[in-house]
């Protein structure tokens, strides 16, 4: 297993496992979006991001084409990092609402982002043997996080089922028959030898949800901050 976080991101950014979302990340890299001719896009697995040290995980999909697989930051330069980052700033846990790229000087505070597969995949549909292909890395840093690791933020139905295999392969204890999704979703996860931890199901920030409201901004916050609440983080009152 890695040593550090740090290393292993850097695997992570070099993986090509999947020759599928290999060829897509890197067209799409090369052929761009015209809104984003300037930029060179990152066209690789794109690492989780926050401090080694968090108590807060949130999970997701997969990067998006012209987002994480542009910028190389998990949520940042698409329309669904828009609503999560607002929504973890509001709660006191990131510096500042917007995650624009790798050097925009948001830092994030005792949370980390990360997903089960790390390349952006064509349709935002990862194939099952995709999803299980990529599964080792979020096992390792789930083991890398378990020190300090207290509660966890699914976002979504992919992410519930790709992420409870993982919590069973690196040491806790997922009840059987293995929980449904559902927004509001609240589990904990006991281990003989990890912390015990709050897992909590909420919607994904994908557009189709917030643009017909199916997921709204307060949903989102009341999730957050229960999980902060669970992990023991500071929060901040909404002032909206």
């Amino acid at each position: 297993m890695d040593n550090s976080l740090a290393e292993l991101d850097a695997r992570v950014s070099g993986c090509r496992a999947c020759p599928r979302l290999v060829d897509w990340r890197e067209e799409v890299a090369r052929t761009k979006r015209a809104a984003f001719a300037d930029w060179t896009y990152w066209g690789r697995p794109v690492p989780g991001f926050g401090p080694p040290d968090a108590s807060l995980l949130v999970i997701g999909l997969a990067p998006a084409a012209h987002g994480g697989n542009r910028t190389g930051r998990m949520f940042t330069g698409d329309r669904s990092g828009d609503v999560l980052y607002a929504a973890l700033h509001e709660v006191g846990l990131a510096s500042q609402p917007t995650s624009l790229s790798v050097d925009d000087g948001l830092t994030l505070y005792g949370v980390r982002v990360t997903s089960p597969v790390h390349c952006a995949p064509p349709d935002n549909k990862p194939t099952p043997w995709e999803r299980d292909t990529c599964r080792p890395w979020l096992v390792t840093e789930l083991k890398l996080l378990r020190p300090t690791l207290r509660a966890v933020v699914v976002l979504g139905a992919f992410g519930w089922q790709a992420a409870l295999p993982a919590f069973a392969e690196a040491g806790w204890t997922v009840p059987r028959p293995r929980p449904a999704f559902s927004h509001g979703a609240r589990i904990a996860l006991e281990s003989p030898t990890n912390n015990p931890l709050e897992l909590f199901g909420c919607f994904h920030v994908s557009q189709r949800n917030t643009f017909t409201r199916r997921l709204t901004p307060e949903m989102l916050r009341d999730v957050l901050r229960t999980a902060a609440e669970a992990a023991e983080l500071p929060t901040s009152p909404y002032a909206g």
